[in-house]
């Protein structure tokens, strides 16, 4: 019994129900930490994620790729990663697909997606509205 115990605290990932909801298309930026010799350190990848896979949040894991320098860089990262430091959604994308490979074969213009109208309410106007009526 101990033992699975021990097993629960080492997959348990609290920073994972803190990340916010995201899907494919979606531009993330993704602190994760770095450990070069014996120093660490924080490093930001901020792309597009491309894809979304796997069933279980053990196993689920993330692409996100962005250009650098006109060179395609595409990272996978686990879900319950404990490197991974914060997520924070930057732009949110509108596609019709899961997985959007085809931003692969673009380029310039025709790799950008089109961003999703949303309509932001602050507290504020939210609370002024309330209390009117």
């Amino acid at each position: 019994m101990d033992l699975i115990n021990v097993v629960d605290k080492a997959f348990e990932n609290k920073k994972a129900e803190s990340y916010p909801e995201f899907k494919a298309g979606d531009t993330v930026t993704v602190t994760y930490k770095i450990k070069e010799g014996d120093k660490e350190r924080l490093q930001k990848f901020r792309g597009v994620v491309i894809q979304i896979k796997g069933a279980t949040p053990f196993t689920k894991t993330f692409t996100v790729r962005r250009v650098a320098s006109g060179v395609g860089v595409e990272r996978i990262f686990p879900y319950q990663s404990p490197f991974i430091d914060s997520i924070e959604l930057n732009k949110v994308g509108k596609v019709r697909r899961a997985r959007i490979f085809y931003l692969r074969k673009l380029s310039g213009k025709k790799a950008r997606i089109k961003d999703k109208k949303m309509a932001f309410v602050s507290k504020e106007s939210a609370e002024a509205a309330a209390t009117n009526e």
